[in-house]
């Protein structure tokens, strides 16, 4: 291993002690009640209430991951890059991310499987940029509208997420409807800039720019919709889960829940999000009338079902491309040759 790759696995330590503190503030630390945040009881009392929910559960869950399949390839189209490719793609780098640390499956995305989906590195670049934003804004929609039912939120975190979500909306309308207009002053303005991170972050706004003109307004639009699709199927599934082991809490609950901890991904932490996801997850939860034990439980099992089924589906179909194309090079030695991170 070269001396780089030490020092970026190195970079990934933050990331698993800010892991370790939100499962410690979650389940183990003695909450104001005297408790800890996990309780065996309610662990060992875990009954499938509602066996029917199951189906939902599975259903909802493919219907979401086959949407946000969709959406990749439609970024795609215009290189002529086939759904099935696009789809696979999509899911081993899902899978990869939950399990090898410096988003590593995105990096694989970018620069290994370019060239399976009819792509350069720089364009499918752009459409994992183009994604990220879809799905931020997707998730403070849910946010936002969920925090107006129900629950004990504080005026002042009902004024950030709202005042979050305006910025969103305005910049994902701005780069949509005005992205050709913008292309030319933006780069002077990032050509200017002395700070890396900042160039850093305008060449990634650049290219989704590039990939917004690429797709036109209204196939742009309609990423928007499948994003909102995608994670309104995932909002069903967290109901479904919810039906199927009798979690008690007000309707809104799993809706904030899905918002709340699909956002905590933007935390670094280790691979899969695990920590801040369960964290985010209890404290939807209990807004909505749901126990501090349940509330914990359910947010186990939640990220333990995604991670089992999104790990498993992505690593199946890297195995079975992988076996079908004849490698016989072992996957650390193709990982040495990636990028320690993105361009």
């Amino acid at each position: 291993m070269t001396r780089e790759k030490r020092l970026s696995l190195l970079k990934t330590l933050p990331g698993l002690l800010v892991s370790g503190f939100f499962i410690w503030w979650t389940y183990i630390r003695i909450e104001p009640n005297g408790k800890r945040g996990f309780d065996p009881a309610a662990f060992h009392g875990l009954r499938i209430v509602s066996p029917v929910w199951i189906v939902g559960v599975i259903g909802f869950c493919v219907a979401g991951y086959g949407l946000r399949c969709v959406r990749a390839w439609w970024m795609l189209r215009s290189v002529h890059a086939r759904f099935t490719v696009c789809s696979r793609v999509f899911l081993t780098s899902l899978a990869a991310n939950n399990v090898l640390p410096l988003r590593i499956g995105d990096v694989m995305r970018i620069f290994t499987y370019a060239g399976d989906m009819n792509a350069t590195p720089s364009m499918v670049l752009s459409t994992v940029i183009l994604e990220k934003l879809l799905d931020v804004f997707s998730l403070g929609v849910f946010f936002v509208a969920s925090l107006q039912f129900g629950g004990r939120v504080a005026p002042h975190l009902k004024l950030v997420a709202e005042a979050g979500l305006a910025i969103s909306v305005a910049g994902l309308l701005v780069m949509v409807l005005g992205a050709q207009t913008l292309d030319k002053p933006l780069r002077e303005l990032f050509a200017k800039a002395k700070n890396s991170k900042v160039q850093k972050v305008g060449h990634w706004l650049m290219l989704a720019l590039d990939c917004i003109k690429q797709i036109g307004v209204g196939g742009t639009l309609m990423l928007v919709v499948y994003s909102l699709a995608a994670w309104t199927c995932e909002c069903f599934m967290y109901i479904s889960i919810a039906k199927t082991i009798g979690m008690v809490s007000d309707a809104i609950g799993p809706w904030q829940a899905m918002a709340e901890a699909n956002l905590s991904f933007l935390i670094p932490s280790s691979p899969g999000g695990i920590g801040p996801f369960e964290l985010a997850c209890k404290d939807a939860m209990m807004r909505h009338g749901a126990s501090a034990a349940d509330a914990g439980l359910y947010g186990l099992l939640v990220h333990a079902w995604l991670l089992l089924v999104i790990t498993s589906a992505g690593g199946g179909m890297f195995l079975v491309h992988r076996v079908h194309e004849g490698r016989r090079k072992p996957l650390l030695q193709e990982l040495e040759t990636l990028p320690a991170e993105l361009p």
